[in-house]
């Protein structure tokens, strides 16, 4: 990109996250319209922010605040709009309503007077959406003017529409006290397919009671079917669930057999900062320990040795799902501390053989990742080599040459201003030999966050193309401005003016990208409005302004 195209990028991306202000007398009004989704199944969806400012001593009263919603795709997806205050930190608090809920129309007036003596006062503009909504669909809410005892605040621009997307997981749904580490893959059949980790008892990661779960739908996203366990091991072993916990998953379709795969790390007990099995836990221990912590997880394969490595089957198109089995001893090194599966999704090469992403720590606790596959449809397993070290979280996809990508995150990059960038090596050899990507550490910037990579392809009057999808948060220390990014050359660059900023705000920021067809991606993401959020984007809004593409 020309050094004056960057610049104006880096402009407009400013000014979309740059508040407008209004002045009046003695009072000036500044409104933020934050890159969040709004939400399905969520009853409370920040739109607007507003910060009503005194600049000198008197008093003043709010008599009316105009709110516009007619540059909305449809209307009636909006049920109803209300006013709330907010926390300390600016983000909505929705125990403080300033107006009460009234039905969504195409222009809106709250004319309850507030007496303001405060120098400061922000609200949000909040709307709750229908229980179904297109994810085609767009909401615009405006603050067009603010009517105070001391003069009319007019808003002379309008807010950016947002997206819609559907909460599939909040904070405790379904009892469970958090969701994380989201997977999405798309079925031969059409069926979305997410999956993640039900954390029941608390936010953290292994060791705890934890299972993967999954949800399906069947009209591209728009409506989820009820949650079902995937991989749970219950009280194996004698021991309560919050020492089985299963974590991390990853799922894979098999394209020429319509298999479902899902992969996860089980944990069985506990080992002490020694590295030795811990006798006697029960229900009532509170020990805990992080497989990637200490020696949590330790050379050798047996139970009590190491965490394993899972693998379940669904043969139904993901309805319901076999026992699962345990590939530790088949592909794990004995000296390798921990062999386990990088959370996201698998593929399937060309020729059928199908990849998990996979992460480990060497003989000497060292971090790599690297590749997990099979060439007989799921009966063998074969580990590769690592890619790297010092890297975790990886997704895997094929080049058009039929070389393998792995995009990987790397410690190195933790609040690294000056080199900061995802880690990035091919191989030719199903992961023997390794060739570190020229791009490597140069072209996709993260705070060491997971991150999401798809192929997709499509076709153009008869011709068969492809696009790479990156999703993370871009910045290289806070986990924030989740954005979509795009290559058109196999990953050597990421033009930013293909750049979409989808959520803003800061979040665990883990994210998993499918295509849903042919036209259509999806996003299944930790979100800052939601544990788990599903958005969909089409091609003709990632192609935008590549014409010749579409």
């Amino acid at each position: 990109m020309k050094i004056k195209e960057r610049i104006f990028v880096i402009i407009l991306m400013i000014l979309s996250l740059t508040p407008s202000t209004i002045f009046s007398k003695g009072v000036k009004l500044e409104l933020e319209r934050p890159v969040i989704p709004v939400l399905v199944k969520k009853q409370v969806n920040p739109t607007v922010k507003g910060t009503l400012i005194r600049v000198d001593k008197h008093p003043y009263t709010i008599r009316q605040i105009d709110v516009d919603l007619s540059g909305s795709t449809d209307l009636s997806d909006v049920l109803s709009v209300a006013i709330y205050g907010a926390r300390k930190d600016g983000l909505i608090d929705t125990s403080y309503l300033i107006c009460q809920p009234v039905r969504a129309s195409r222009k809106i007036s709250f004319t309850d007077e507030i007496a303001i003596e405060q120098d400061t006062l922000t609200f949000w503009i909040a709307v709750t959406l229908k229980d179904t909504v297109s994810l085609d669909h767009r909401i615009q809410v405006n603050c067009s003017r603010v009517k105070t005892s001391r003069g009319d605040l007019k808003s002379p621009d309008e807010a950016k529409p947002l997206r819609v997307g559907v909460a599939l997981r909040q904070k405790g749904q379904d009892g469970i006290t958090s969701s994380r580490i989201p997977g999405l893959a798309t079925s031969n059949k059409g069926t979305l397919l997410a999956v993640f980790d039900a954390r029941y008892d608390s936010s953290r990661d292994l060791q705890g009671n934890i299972d993967i779960a999954l949800h399906r739908s069947m009209d591209k996203g728009m409506t989820w079917q009820p949650i079902c366990k995937v991989l749970d091991m219950g009280e194996w072993g004698g021991l309560p669930q919050k020492y089985n916990g299963v974590s991390d998953a990853c799922i894979l379709v098999d394209k020429n057999t319509d298999d479902i795969y899902v992969a996860g790390l089980w944990m069985y007990g506990a080992l002490d900062d020694n590295g030795k099995w811990i006798e006697g836990l029960n229900k009532n221990s509170t020990y805990w320990i992080h497989q990637w912590m200490k020696k949590g997880s330790q050379p050798g394969v047996g139970l009590k040795e190491t965490c394993q490595f899972l693998i379940t089957k669904s043969t139904d198109d993901g309805l319901t799902w076999g026992f699962p089995d345990n590939i530790t001893h088949k592909t794990k090194r004995p000296e390798w501390w921990l062999f386990a599966p990088a959370p996201g999704q698998g593929i399937t090469l060309a020729d059928g053989t199908i990849v998990f992403p996979t992460q480990g720590r060497d003989k000497e606790g060292a971090t790599f990742s690297n590749i997990t596959y099979s060439k007989d449809h799921g009966k063998t397993w074969n580990t590769s080599n690592p890619a790297y070290n010092d890297v975790t979280e990886c997704n895997a996809i094929q080049l058009r040459d039929g070389s393998i990508m792995l995009n990987m995150r790397d410690n190195r990059n933790r609040g690294n201003k000056e080199v900061n960038g995802r880690r990035v090596s091919t191989t030719t050899d199903l992961g023997e030999t390794w060739a570190e990507h020229s791009t490597s550490r140069k072209a996709l910037v993260e705070p060491t966050c997971m991150g999401s990579l798809h192929r997709h392809d499509y076709t153009v009057n008869g011709e068969k193309k492809s696009i790479l999808l990156f999703a993370n948060p871009n910045d290289y220390k806070t986990r924030d401005k989740l954005t979509l990014k795009v290559s058109f050359d196999d990953g050597m660059t990421w033009p930013e003016k293909y750049w979409i900023l989808f959520d803003q705000y800061r979040s665990a920021g883990y994210s998993s990208i499918t295509s849903i067809d042919e036209n259509s991606i999806g996003i299944l993401y930790e979100s800052s409005q939601a544990d788990m959020v599903f958005i969909k984007i089409g091609l003709t809004e990632i192609l935008k302004t590549n014409k010749q593409e579409q």
